[in-house]
């Protein structure tokens, strides 16, 4: 071996050398963005933080509030080991606090939203809340960029969301229906979209899920794409007269001001 090679070789094994010794300092570990565990919790700190981390969601209309349950579970997240509920409960209160931050913050808390809802669903393949949050917070970002994101994305929202319906269609009081319907009606003017179709979702929706504000509001939007007037008033009438849960109230009283718009655009 010549001289020049032994030298070159050195180099290499140095280089290798160094990027080792800053991986040892750096600790290396794969971490996601949104997960600052100080050492592994315990399982009693577990539930504790995810205890504090819902009373702090039941006050989320203070999003000052909503910031620190998602930042509470960040805390307890490991990536050496996952707990599931960890994962899609931070899946889920990433979701609405994407919703409440700044329009700057909205893409970047919706994909950790949607990473965390991906690894809920890699751990627990056979329940259905994985699956939702993801593909929720998916469907958020799709909104955010529809021709960036939203184009590339219908396949895997639908595909998330008919996942949930095989497991359990009632979860979240069968909100998997009216997010297969907001495709639908999404997609009509550049995809395979159909109002038709949205009206056939949210009806069965309906039948599961009664009290869901959100599939009336959409059902009457769908309606109204069909011109089907009639029918969209009276899913605003019963709309209108619904009593919230105490628990989405706020969500509520969006899906009303929907009715209410389109009650105006109608009359």
């Amino acid at each position: 071996m010549t001289r020049k090679a032994i030298s070159r070789q050195a180099a290499i094994v140095g280089s290798a050398l160094f990027v080792i010794t800053m991986c040892l300092q750096a600790s290396c570990t794969s971490k996601a963005e949104g997960e600052t565990p100080a050492a592994k919790p315990s399982p009693g700190q577990l539930a504790e933080a995810k205890s504090a981390a819902g009373k702090l969601f039941s006050e989320r209309s203070d999003v000052a509030k909503l910031r620190e349950a998602v930042r509470t579970l960040s805390d307890i997240r490991d990536p050496e080991n996952r707990d599931f509920e960890t994962e899609w409960l931070y899946s889920k209160y990433s979701f609405f606090l994407g919703k409440a931050v700044p329009e700057k913050e909205k893409e970047a808390v919706w994909e950790r939203g949607k990473a965390a809802g991906q690894i809920a669903a890699r751990l627990e393949p056979n329940r259905p809340e994985g699956h939702f949050w993801y593909g929720a917070n998916l469907g958020e970002l799709a909104k955010l960029s529809p021709v960036t994101v939203g184009i590339k994305s219908v396949d895997d929202i639908r595909s998330a969301m008919n996942r949930v319906i095989e497991i359990d269609p009632a979860y979240q009081s069968a909100s998997a229906f009216e997010a297969l319907a907001q495709v639908e009606l999404a997609t009509r003017m550049f995809g395979d979209g159909s109002a038709e179709k949205a009206v056939e979702y949210l009806e069965k929706g309906i039948e599961l899920g009664p009290e869901n504000a959100y599939l009336r509001a959409t059902l009457a939007e769908a309606y109204v794409s069909l011109r089907r007037t009639a029918d969209a008033r009276k899913q605003i009438d019963t709309l209108l007269k619904m009593q919230p849960n105490p628990d989405y109230a706020a969500e509520h009283e969006e899906a009303v001001e929907k009715g209410k718009k389109l009650l105006n655009r109608i009359s």
